[in-house]
Order: structure tokens, then C-alpha cells, then sequence
């Protein structure tokens, strides 16, 4: 019993070191976002996604979710897509990324972003560009960037619940508009 409280202790601690790891490394307010392609799913199809392609058309909302089909990565799934036609009204695009594979993220943008914005396969090079690598577990912390036109960091959001990253971004990009 001693030994299951220790290895439960272990792994509450690794968690901790994960998230605070994370929290202190994101990319700063006016950083410049580091540019990328990646595979993508969009309404359960395969594409290819550029991020400079992407910002020719407004700011970019670039969020980072640790693993597709969790409970708050899909809530959080769930309430960007809800959330889209207000970001579409203020001239800017969602795009989610996980290290997940694309025949996966297939299913979660039917399933759960449904059908309303992109997620792509975030490669451990991507999510160590971004500063959001959560401890050694190839996962992505939680964080959500705003990119601005200019290709710079807009506005950062980092927390392990789901619930604010939409209200952050959303306030971000329509500050941009402003």
C-alpha cells in the first residue's frame, strides 16, 4: 500500500513539474511566431496546413491541447467550435494542435471540433518551437497564442483548464480589430 501512495506521489509531482515547466517557457507577447506546415484534418479530411498561408487571411488563433478525445480537450474542442462564427466575425482563424496522429485528429475535428476549424499534428519540433512541451511526455501543455497579421505573438493563455482559453482568445482578437 506504502508503494502505491509513493508512485502516486511520483507521478502528482511529475505532473506539477510538467505544468511549471511549461508555464515559465511559453513564447512572450511580440516574440515572433515560429512559422510551420503540418498535416491536418478539417471535416474529417486529410490537408496541408501553413501557418503564413493562414495569416494572409486575418490573426490565427493557435491553440495546443495535450491528447484528442480527453474529457477537457474535447469540452475545450467542443466550445472553440461553438465559439467559430464569433471568431469568423472578428476576421480570424482556429487552429488546434496535439501530438496526436492525423488519422486520429480525422475523427476529433468530425467528432468534436465539428467540422469547424482545423487541428493539426503538432511534431515534438513544433511543440519545443512553441515552448509548450509538458515535461518530457511529448504532450503539449494547454496554451493558446494569438498571432497577429505581422506574424507576432499577440496574446498568450496558458492554464490546464479549458474553460478560459476561448474567452482569452476571443478578447484578443477582437482587441486586435479594435
Amino acid at each position: 500500500m506504502r508503494q502505491l501512495f509513493t508512485a502516486i506521489a511520483a507521478m502528482i509531482g511529475l505532473l506539477a513539474m510538467g505544468t511549471a515547466t511549461s508555464a515559465k517557457a511559453e513564447l512572450k507577447v511580440g516574440d515572433p511566431a515560429p512559422v510551420f506546415s503540418t498535416n491536418a484534418a478539417l471535416a474529417g479530411e486529410g490537408k496541408n496546413v501553413i501557418l503564413t498561408a493562414m495569416l494572409r487571411d486575418g490573426p490565427v488563433v493557435l491553440y495546443f491541447y495535450p491528447k484528442a478525445f480527453t474529457s477537457g480537450c474535447t469540452l475545450e474542442a467542443n466550445a472553440f467550435a461553438e465559439a467559430m462564427p464569433e471568431f469568423e466575425a472578428a476576421g480570424a482563424s482556429v487552429l488546434g494542435m496535439s501530438n496526436d496522429d492525423i488519422e486520429t485528429l480525422k475523427r476529433f475535428s468530425r467528432e468534436e471540433c465539428r467540422d469547424a476549424f482545423p487541428v493539426g499534428v503538432a511534431s515534438r519540433r513544433l511543440i519545443d518551437a512553441y515552448d509548450v512541451a509538458a515535461g518530457n511526455s511529448g504532450f503539449a501543455s494547454r496554451t493558446s497564442y494569438v498571432i497577429g497579421r505581422n506574424g507576432r505573438i499577440a496574446h498568450v493563455y496558458s492554464s490546464s483548464d479549458w474553460r478560459g482559453h476561448v474567452r482569452e482568445t476571443l478578447a484578443a482578437v477582437k482587441a486586435l480589430s479594435n
